[in-house]
């Protein structure tokens, strides 16, 4: 699994090594239509998107979910990753909560009020009680806040507390945040574990300890029971929670870091069900008959990500030529298994819910052409005087949404005149590309697939900022930047759309990141249980305690 760098928003990929010959499996795709179904805005028909699997008709003793590599640690300031995320989001809570629908409600805050732009006063619910017995308060908050912010903790989720000036309990159950300046993101992120509360006095009395032993002691309808290293977690109900009751006893994690394991346990009832499905085993999975795979929105974009541009690539005809050349809709058949959709978009259509029709369309308009155009494509490299030029992309047998991918890159610039080299990394090390210089280095690109941890597109756009953090190319363009400022100031979500629109054909304009497709969360689940949302909403949402019964 790649590991992201350490803040929110990052992808990682999976599974095993692909079969021989994927080149020229590639290059016979590229010679087809598409998948079947495909129209020219690359979506298939076969796979339906839903918030939610059916509600469960009752109660149950325990379930068993698969997981793909086990947490390092609990403690929810070093959550960035799937591991993590998918089993503190059902014992630690937020100030607000992320919904099905991938909305923001309130969460252990009933109430969250913005008096002036740089301002925000979130008011607790009262009586919510920690694992350990103690009472919520706002003094409660402001120490697990103030821990995101304290650089020698080294917070996965520092980035998001950047304009904030002050925490002060304002009441027994009132928190103030003051900003030092304007900050539409800040609130948003108050859904995710940047906004978690665990108990001063636990975290206290746990010292070195807290989030790899004993109680994580946060307010969720789980409590941490036993974790056996290297093999499960468990999770227990928690009677004391302030809201409505978990319909299973128990959920116990089961760590499976194969992904053919992960698979014959699912088909073999030895766990239940599972999220993070490998691609390669879509197939087996729904014809299989012992459960149903499901899909939902992921706010994941698979993307090439551009990691030098002091050769070829910098370039932008270069980058322009490779973009049209790539047969998105052959490896949205081949790299996941017909389930996604091939798209010229940075963000995905999701993350713009909020938008007004007309800045849906001016984002989306205009936007390079999905279908392949080797000629023009030819031309752009021809003019550039990059025939015969080398690039570099990393793969690796992590999965075949990666290896796939980087080979559909070379096929692509193979066709067009550039000689494109594959790097392969070991799986284990794959994910030193996105924290490490030095592991990027002989490197022009990578294959990426990137998540949303709010549903704004700034999200992914603003990773093209002089200096952020996913700016390994180094662009810089000071326009780019105002833009992304601008946004970030605006509290509007329509005048905030607007100018993200603005940066989405920026981004587009110089291929900054070459988008491939968009890819839907998939769970499956047995026939004995149902109730788990489909969409990505399960990294911070309650989602365990909604699986139950099937009968």
């Amino acid at each position: 699994m790649l590991i992201p760098p350490p803040r929110p928003g990052r992808r990682r990929t999976r599974r095993r090594t692909p079969a021989a010959g994927a080149l020229s499996a590639l290059l016979l795709v590229s010679a087809c239509a598409g998948p079947p179904g495909a129209g020219a805005s690359g979506t298939r028909a076969d796979f339906r998107l839903s918030a939610h699997t059916p509600a469960a008709k009752g109660e149950i003793n325990s379930f068993s979910w698969a997981l793909y590599a086990e947490p390092s640690t609990l403690d929810y300031i070093s959550a960035f990753d799937y591991p993590q995320n998918m089993i503190l989001s059902n014992v630690c809570e937020s100030l607000m909560r992320w919904t099905p629908r991938l909305t923001v409600a309130p969460g252990l805050a009933r109430k969250a009020t913005h008096p002036d732009p740089l301002t925000w006063v979130y008011d607790l619910r009262p009586g919510v009680r920690f694992h350990d017995g103690g009472v919520l308060n706002a003094d409660d908050v402001v120490f697990s806040l103030n821990r995101q912010m304290n650089p020698a903790n080294g917070s996965a989720w520092a980035s998001v507390f950047k304009n904030v000036g002050s925490l002060a309990e304002t009441g027994p159950l009132q928190v103030t945040v003051k900003l030092k300046r304007p900050d539409s993101q800040f609130p948003q992120y108050m859904a995710t574990t940047a906004g978690v509360v665990a108990s001063r006095s636990g975290v206290r009395a746990a010292g070195q300890n807290y989030g790899t032993s004993g109680s994580l002691d946060c307010t969720g309808p789980f409590r941490l029971g036993s974790w056996s290293k290297g093999q499960s977690v468990e999770l227990r109900r928690f009677d004391g929670y302030w809201g409505a009751r978990a319909k299973s006893a128990k959920v116990v994690f089961r760590f499976l870091p194969d992904s053919s394991a992960r698979t014959k346990a699912m088909l073999g009832g030895e766990v239940d069900g599972g999220y993070l499905i490998p691609t390669e085993s879509y197939t087996a999975l729904r014809s299989s008959g012992v459960g149903t795979l499901s899909f939902g929105e992921g706010l994941s974009s698979v993307n090439v990500n551009v990691t030098d541009m002091r050769g070829a690539l910098g370039d932008v005809r270069v980058r322009r030529a490779l973009s049209l050349a790539l047969d998105r809709r052959g490896f949205v058949k081949t790299g996941l298994s017909g389930a996604g959709t091939a798209t010229s978009s940075l963000t995905t259509k999701a993350a713009w819910a909020a938008a007004p029709a007309a800045v849906t369309h001016a984002a989306f308009g205009g936007l390079p052409p999905i279908r392949r155009n080797l000629a023009e494509a030819r031309k752009l490299i021809k003019e550039a005087g990059a025939t015969g030029k080398t690039v570099t992309i990393a793969t690796s047998s992590i999965g075949q949404d990666v290896s796939l991918l980087a080979t559909a890159v070379q096929a692509a610039g193979t066709q067009i005149g550039l000689r494109v080299r594959l790097k392969t990394i070991a799986p284990n090390a794959f994910s030193a590309l996105f924290t490490d210089p030095k592991a990027r280095e002989g490197i022009d690109m990578f294959p990426e697939t990137y998540y949303d941890s709010i549903t704004d597109p700034l999200d992914l756009l603003s990773n093209f900022r002089t200096g952020a953090y996913q700016n390994y190319a180094g662009y810089h363009d000071r326009t780019y930047d105002t833009l992304v400022d601008r946004a970030r100031a605006t509290d509007d979500p329509a005048r905030r759309l607007a100018i993200e629109a603005k940066l989405q054909h920026k981004a587009a304009e110089q291929a900054l990141w070459i988008p491939v497709a968009e890819w839907p969360t998939a769970v499956f689940l047995n026939k004995r249980i149902t109730g788990a949302p489909t969409t990505i909403s399960y990294l911070y949402h309650p989602w365990a305690a909604d699986v139950g019964a099937a009968r």
